[in-house]
């Protein structure tokens, strides 16, 4: 019985042995399969005789696979700087390294209008490379070409003053405004002519390269020129200039908007609206009686959002505005669609203007709105309440320096901004408490629901840590908004959506 079981054991130990060196066996071919496979690709990879050849190219495409990002780079076009990277050995064993510069960080200058200031002065604005401006000194030459002297080449030229106007909140680019004015009046015969803008990086960028990039900026006809204009009456008495449109709007919240402030203002006005995205058709919906009456001009700037500017371009295009409408209007306002300017009691619009005649502007106090607190008796019915009859609850947090508007006189205007001008002729007024003021609903104008979250009946509450009093200074003259709406263009809007 012994000498079976040590039989068996040797058996088993034997059929181990086996099984072990047959694995080894099958390990070796394995692993020595790996290495002809990897010789064969090196090989393959670096003779260049096996490389032309098709078979071998799909071969090796198999055996080495290749990143997509690898497989693109043979489609990219060559860059067009003949710079060669050389090393070359100097004095004292020094290794001199060379730079290849490849493709362009941001557009010289971007154009988005140009319009005469007199005759002979004119005003491009557009945007510019940020750092070349803030950093380096690009230069603007003006020309202006008639007509008539065009065959012979003759031109009148002058240098071109830039003004930034956006207090360095530009992020790729910034904004340029850019003044041409000419020893003497151009173009002032009716023949017609150019105004050509000669722009150069000075040397920005690249300090051994001074790309210069000429653009035809303003083309007259011949017989379109007219100097009454600059002398004229103005066509409005007030001109608002809005900021880009742009997010999912409240068609609710621009349909109160508008009527308000065409009450405020009155016949003589109008309203340039900006599109930047914001104009989907339930607000079109809103904007479209208002444009049928000629009370407002929708301009579709949507294209300037390839462009990386701040605020998608507001200082580009409240500049724009400023010397399009420029003899326009008596009066331009700068104000959001979620403020909304009140007179005090008594005021009357042209009155107050009248008086601040000798101002080129003046500056608009603020009055911070909560934007979800709601009197508790409104509960239930808010949903019928326009957003300043309901939304009553005044921030009075003291010691806080808060955004104020303006209005300017646009003809004393070289360049204008967000809350005021800094390029101007004359003086300024800043001193306007107790006249008048705005209600700003921060953020209502893009909360297509319902406002109102909290309800209080209090004149007094602290809400985050923020106090408040009840003003319901706009709730009062709700209806008389309303019924002006009604009168103006009817019940087209009464179904109007939040």
């Amino acid at each position: 019985m012994a000498k079976e079981k040590e039989r068996e054991k040797e058996h088993k130990e034997k059929s181990l042995f086996v099984g072990l060196a047959w694995s080894c066996g099958d390990i070796k071919l394995l692993l020595t399969s790996l290495f002809f496979l990897c010789s064969l690709a090196t090989i393959i990879q670096f003779h260049p005789a096996l490389t032309r050849s098709t078979h071998n190219s799909i071969l090796l495409s198999c055996l080495i696979p290749t990143t997509p990002q690898a497989a693109n780079l043979s489609s990219l076009p060559n860059s067009s700087h003949p710079v060669k990277l050389e090393e070359e050995k100097g004095p004292n064993s020094t290794l001199k390294r060379s730079f290849k510069p490849v493709g362009t960080a941001a557009y010289l200058f971007i154009q988005m209008g140009a319009y005469r200031g007199g005759t002979n002065t004119f005003a491009i604005i557009g945007l510019a490379s940020k750092p070349l401006h803030v950093y380096s000194k690009p230069q603007f030459r003006c020309e202006w070409k008639d007509n008539e002297n065009s065959s012979n080449g003759s031109s009148v030229f002058a240098n071109g003053y830039k003004i930034l106007p956006d207090w360095g909140y530009g992020r790729v680019y910034t904004v340029v405004v850019v003044n041409c004015t000419f020893e003497k009046p151009v173009g002032i015969d009716g023949s017609g002519g150019k105004l050509i803008v000669h722009a150069s990086s000075n040397g920005g960028g690249d300090r051994e390269v001074n790309s210069i990039e000429s653009f035809v900026a303003l083309e007259e006809e011949s017989g379109s020129f007219n100097a009454s204009i600059f002398t004229a009456r103005p066509v409005y008495d007030y001109l608002y200039c809005g900021s880009p449109l742009y997010g999912n709007l409240s068609p609710q919240r621009v349909r109160e908007w508008l009527a308000y402030h065409v009450k405020l203002f009155g016949k003589k006005a109008h309203f340039i609206i900006y599109d930047a995205g914001g104009v989907h058709p339930a607000v079109m919906e809103v904007l479209q009686p208002w444009i049928e009456l000629g009370f407002v001009t929708l301009q579709d700037v949507r294209d300037q959002e390839r462009f990386d500017g701040y605020y998608h371009n507001q200082f580009m295009v409240v500049n724009d505005c400023l010397h399009r409408y420029k003899f326009m209007a008596k009066w331009m306002f700068f104000f959001d669609l979620d403020e909304f300017v009140f007179l005090q009691p008594g005021l009357i619009l042209d009155t107050l203007l009248k008086e601040f005649e000798r101002y080129t502007q003046f500056t608009i106090e603020q009055m911070p709105m909560n934007n979800k607190l709601c009197k508790a008796d409104d509960k239930g019915k808010s949903w019928r309440m326009w957003g300043f009859e309901k939304l009553v609850y005044k921030d009075v947090k003291r010691g806080i320096r808060r955004d104020r508007k303006y209005v300017i006189q646009p003809r004393n205007a070289f360049a204008t901004g967000v809350h005021m001008s800094q390029n101007i002729v004359g003086q300024s007024l800043h001193k306007t408490e107790g006249r008048i003021k705005y209600f700003h609903y921060h953020g209502t104008i893009a909360n297509r629901r319902e406002p109102c979250r909290e309800f209080y009946n209090g004149t007094e509450l602290t809400f985050d840590r923020t106090p408040y009093v009840l003003d319901e200074t706009l709730r009062k003259i709700a209806g008389v908004i309303k019924r002006f709406e009604l009168k103006t263009i009817g019940k087209r809007l009464v179904h109007t959506r939040q």
